[in-house]
């Protein structure tokens, strides 16, 4: 026969053993139903980034595709009329020239209509990168839809690997918009 004292512990040890059991269940169903919910809202947000990434691209269609013939010959940054990307560790350089807005053949390019006043140059952050190019006019895009890209010349040698990581972020982006990528100097 047990005595009852040890009855008594041997009942409180089973009660808190199976209350351990039953806190343990219900915190393996709580972690469950966090990681669906996670699960979920990682889901939402990859729709959602689908879905604006599919906008930009509606957007950025607006514009012709590029005609190589247009720009082919052309070798210097300097030529370049299309958007042209300068990367950098931190920022992303966006020159654009603006179109011409006299449709005169007469004094282009001279001193009354010099191309240099319509040279703009934004510094913009990298994740900014297609919201400025969706902004821009398609007469900003006299080659079409295709932009050259660079390593910024004055960027620190240390962070070289940065930039070019950055780089090809900034193609596989543009890539995924539609949009053609001319790298300079060419690999």
């Amino acid at each position: 026969m047990i005595p009852p004292f040890r009855m008594k512990g041997a009942a409180a040890v089973t009660l808190l053993l199976l209350a351990a059991a039953i806190s343990g269940c219900r915190q393996e169903k709580q972690a469950v139903q966090n990681v669906a919910q996670h699960a979920a809202q990682v889901e939402q947000k990859a729709q959602a980034a689908a879905t604006q990434r599919d906008a930009d691209r509606a957007e950025l269609a607006k514009i012709p595709l590029p005609t190589k013939s247009h720009y082919i010959n052309v070798h210097d940054p300097g030529e370049w009329k299309n958007p042209f990307i300068s990367v950098d560790a931190d920022t992303i350089d966006l020159r654009i020239i603006q179109a011409d807005a006299n449709p005169s053949d007469v004094g282009q390019g001279s001193m009354l209509r010099p191309e240099a006043a319509r040279r703009q140059e934004l510094q913009i952050r990298p994740e900014d990168l297609t919201k400025a190019l969706i902004a821009l006019p398609e007469r900003a895009w006299p080659y079409g839809r295709v932009v050259a890209i660079a390593e910024s010349p004055e960027a620190d040698r240390k962070k070289r690997p940065l930039v070019r990581r950055n780089v090809e972020a900034a193609i596989q982006r543009l890539n995924d918009l539609g949009v053609v990528v001319e790298e300079w100097p060419a690999r």
